[in-house]
């Protein structure tokens, strides 16, 4: 969809209170669980750590909505802002054991902080903090997610960060946009709710073009959507548009909208559920995937790419496995039971899935035919490369992908 037709159209668009915006910003307002996430930029003073005033007002939102009926979680930046002033440093670190020592020092602030106020309210807190690893393996990812909706049914709120003080490049989620998008996953979250420093979704950067126009509703995060992101915009996060799109597209995936609003408004947790238009609103797909691809799609992470010819491009959104002959390129070194992403003849990505031959093999095995595979490896191996039941489509262009269930079953 290109952008002028992106314009034009009655859903994705620029009219707040069309029939699709109405009915969508109802469904917002029946959320019952909701993630909050909080940017750096939000919640901390440039040098003087927290911004407890800031804080105290965004609590008293949450607490409305929990004295409500709904469950909240929140997904919190800040560690590192907050303690690097407690090191007698006047600006961000750069070096990593600096950053690891500034988020231990900041984390037990940063916790002490919305435990004070919620336990003002009767309400406790619990601190998780994650990792890629987390949620990249299984059984922590499910242990993870355990826990979280335990912690919601006994009537806390889980505030969760990634762990900066023992995260390494390689296991780092890199903003917490995404992990917000992977709590919401974990806690089959009806809401996600991305607070920072701009009030949505522009069609150009509203820092400097005075023409930009937000746009209130998008259907899809299409490719046309995501040229629309600029890079970082905040000196304390490293969260750009960017990773707000991936946000939005990995929760679309998960059946959760997903609202991006600005943190400076005022009660603007609580204007989300007015049943008002605000922000952006980026709706769910219209078939979400059930629980094991969704882990796939948004937890695993992608360690190389299989670029596909037309026909098996085909094939794969009518519900078949992967076979060799179909592959026309392999990039990047993964093993079997790693996950790749599929590539149409363009280079977009459309599915995702684990693979049951390393890239070596694959090399070798693209565009062959898998009565050739032994001949070939000296083995007889899998016919398919990737199976449809480990395999996800990442995109919405066709009519009813066969590999998506209901919601919320596992």
């Amino acid at each position: 969809m290109t952008l002028m037709m992106m314009k034009e159209w009655s859903v994705s668009g620029y009219l707040d209170h069309n029939p699709a915006s109405i009915r969508a910003w109802q469904m917002v307002g029946a959320a019952r669980t909701v993630v909050v996430k909080i940017g750096s930029n939000l919640l901390t003073l440039p040098g003087n750590g927290l911004n407890r005033e800031w804080i105290t007002d965004r609590v008293l939102e949450m607490v409305h909505l929990i004295r409500q009926g709904r469950r909240v979680v929140i997904v919190t930046s800040g560690a590192v802002a907050a303690g690097y002033p407690r090191l007698g440093l006047s600006v961000r670190p750069k070096l990593l054991r600096e950053k690891q020592a500034a988020a231990a020092a900041g984390q037990a602030v940063l916790m002490e902080c919305y435990e004070a106020v919620f336990a003002g309210h009767h309400i406790h807190t619990a601190q998780i903090l994650l990792t890629r690893d987390d949620v990249e393996h299984r059984r922590r990812y499910l242990n993870a997610r355990d826990t979280l909706k335990t912690l919601l049914d006994f009537g806390l709120v889980p505030v969760v960060n990634e762990n900066d003080t023992v995260v390494v490049e390689q296991i780092k989620f890199g903003d917490n946009d995404t992990l917000s998008a992977n709590v919401a996953d974990l806690v089959d979250a009806d809401l996600l709710i991305l607070l920072s420093d701009i009030d949505g979704l522009y069609d150009a950067d509203p820092r400097t073009n005075p023409q930009a126009q937000r746009i209130p509703l998008v259907a899809e995060v299409t490719s046309d959507i995501e040229k629309l992101a600029g890079g970082s915009g905040s000196a304390v996060g490293l969260g750009g548009m960017v990773t707000k799109l991936k946000a939005a597209k990995m929760a679309s995936l998960s059946g959760c909208p997903m609202v991006l609003t600005s943190g400076f408004a005022d009660d603007p947790i609580l204007t989300v559920f007015s049943g008002q238009p605000v922000g952006t609103l980026f709706l769910p797909a219209i078939y979400p995937l059930n629980a094991h691809k969704r882990w796939l799609v948004n937890s695993r992470q992608a360690r190389g790419n299989l670029t596909l010819d037309a026909g098996a491009v085909t094939a794969l959104k009518n519900g078949s496995s992967l076979l060799a002959r179909g592959i026309v390129a392999v990039a990047g070194e993964f093993d079997r039971g790693d996950a790749v992403f599929c590539l149409d003849p363009e280079g977009f990505p459309f599915a995702k899935g684990q693979v049951n031959y390393p890239a070596s093999d694959l090399r070798r095995l693209a565009g062959k035919h898998s009565t050739d595979f032994e001949a070939i490896l000296g083995f007889l191996g899998d016919p398919e490369v990737i199976h449809r039941d480990r395999m996800a489509l990442i995109s919405q262009d066709n009519d009813e992908p066969a590999d998506v269930i209901k919601r919320g079953t596992s």
